[in-house]
């Protein structure tokens, strides 16, 4: 059995690491903070670039793609923090299947689609005009009013939403919800792990270049340690991704718990990597002229996007024990 992307995976991510390199980065999304400059590549590109709708159905004029290719390519959305997010074009897909006309709206990108969850800030609010969300079971779509938040990162696109007249598309949704979600949870795992990987590259790149007492700093074992942890971490995760990302197109069974590991894996990695980044860079890693403060930023918000870190290992350890008495 082989557990690594194929070709075709690594030739998309070739090509998805190309545009998005081009179009997004650090530096604009230090744009989108400190000037309010639109998120890059923005919505239009991403689904000019066809990268956004893999997951749509060809039928609907999407690329009928799969979830594991579509988290290749949020990886590389990550690396970068592109905005906005593949996670509402992700679960999307999921919550409109068999509603071709809508479906063939987000995929033109003549309707602009973010997912309301309770009591959270919607992600990507600012620039969506129809949401979707559950109500007593019923998944409903409507217009609504967008008010922004003061972002702590600007390329997430927070708002919170009164919706405005909407219109029932499905009864007993739940089902459908949970696993739109749960793909989301893949998606967003996906990208903190490219976010993750690259501030470890950042690191490695810093601890082998910066000198101290004529050594390299990396060669200190305080330094080394911790990028170890990190690289340790990262690759962890990235299994977590891929195992998510393979059950929700091949096995929907372990779809449950590969999601909540993926997602809780994702938020304490990210977190450690962007802190430990910070802390090689010293002085330097903490001033608003590094880009390290972007990516733990980045790290901040995605925590509590989908359900926070802590309820998801709770996701984890009740599944698992479920699975155990059986």
């Amino acid at each position: 059995m082989n557990f690594d992307l194929d070709q075709e995976h690594l030739d998309l991510a070739d090509g998805a690491r190309d545009f998005l390199s081009a179009s997004a980065s650090p530096a604009a999304a230090r744009s989108a903070l400190d000037e309010g400059a639109g998120v890059r590549p923005g919505r239009a590109e991403l689904i000019k670039s066809g990268y956004a709708t893999i997951t749509i159905p060809e039928s609907a004029g999407g690329g009928g793609g799969t979830v594991l290719q579509l988290a290749v390519v949020a990886e590389q959305a990550g690396r970068v923090l592109a905005g906005p997010s593949l996670v509402n074009f992700a679960r999307a897909a999921v919550l409109l299947e068999n509603d071709p006309d809508r479906l063939a709206g987000l995929a033109d990108g003549s309707l602009a689609v973010a997912v309301i969850d309770d009591h959270d800030p919607v992600l990507d609010a600012i620039g969506a005009d129809t949401f979707l969300t559950l109500r007593d079971g019923t998944l409903v779509c409507g217009p609504g009013r967008v008010t922004a938040r003061r972002p702590v990162d600007a390329t997430r696109g927070l708002g919170d939403v009164t919706l405005g007249e909407t219109t029932d598309l499905v009864r007993d949704a739940r089902p459908r919800w949970a696993k739109a979600e749960r793909v989301g949870r893949t998606i967003l795992a996906a990208e903190g792990l490219g976010a993750a990987s690259r501030l470890l590259g950042m690191g490695v790149g810093y601890a082998k270049e910066r000198h101290t007492f004529g050594r390299p700093i990396g060669s200190y074992q305080a330094v080394k340690h911790m990028l170890v942890d990190v690289y340790v971490a990262v690759e962890q995760l990235r299994s977590l991704v891929w195992w998510a990302a393979w059950a929700a197109d091949r096995a929907p069974g372990e779809l449950p718990l590969a999601a909540a590991a993926a997602k809780a894996a994702a938020a304490t990695t990210l977190e450690l990597a962007a802190e430990t980044v910070i802390q090689v860079h010293g002085g330097i890693g903490y001033t608003w002229e590094h880009d390290a403060h972007l990516y733990w930023r980045r790290a901040k918000t995605d925590r509590f996007l989908l359900g926070d870190d802590v309820a998801a290992f709770d996701e984890v350890a009740r599944l698992a024990m479920g699975e155990a008495a059986r």
